[in-house]
């Protein structure tokens, strides 16, 4: 074995993933492991090679925090449409036939609480304040307060 390591056996160490090992860089460069070692401790391989994991790492971890961070968002953007139309539906719907947008909205406002990292067990009470309010403001009758609109 009197061939010499060639510059590019760190790439290629690299390269060889969890199976890397001195011993097989020996055999694909054709070279003494002895040589290998020696190279790898003077150019601080196992060094070089624990920066470029933790950076790999490190972008991986960056992408899925950004794909989490676009998924939450569509969901919220979701959840936003469903309850503009179950408040749609409410405002519409003679209040015997309304449960159906009330159970939409009670589900979209618990998804959303639980997307933005909320307790979602307040849900109930803010849904019915929810309601209460939008049920107010939409049987106001324009030209009329809101004591006569709830009379009327």
């Amino acid at each position: 074995m009197a061939a010499k390591l060639p510059k590019d056996a760190f790439e290629y160490y690299v390269s060889l993933g969890d199976g890397r090992s001195y011993q097989a860089v020996a055999r694909h460069f054709a070279v003494t492991k002895r040589a290998v070692t020696n190279r790898a401790r003077k150019e601080e391989w196992q060094q070089r090679v624990a920066e470029i994991e933790a950076k790999a790492r490190q972008g991986a971890e960056q992408r899925l925090a950004e794909a989490l961070e676009d998924m939450n968002g569509r969901h919220i953007k979701s959840l936003r449409i469903v309850q503009a139309r179950a408040l749609e539906a409410l405002r519409d719907m003679p209040l015997q036939t309304a449960m159906e947008a009330v159970r939409a909205l009670d589900v979209a406002i618990r998804q959303e609480r639980l997307i933005r990292g909320e307790p979602s067990d307040r849900t109930a009470i803010q849904v019915e304040d929810v309601i209460r309010r939008e049920y107010s403001r939409w049987l106001t009758v324009e030209g009329d307060d809101a004591e006569e609109a709830g009379n009327g």
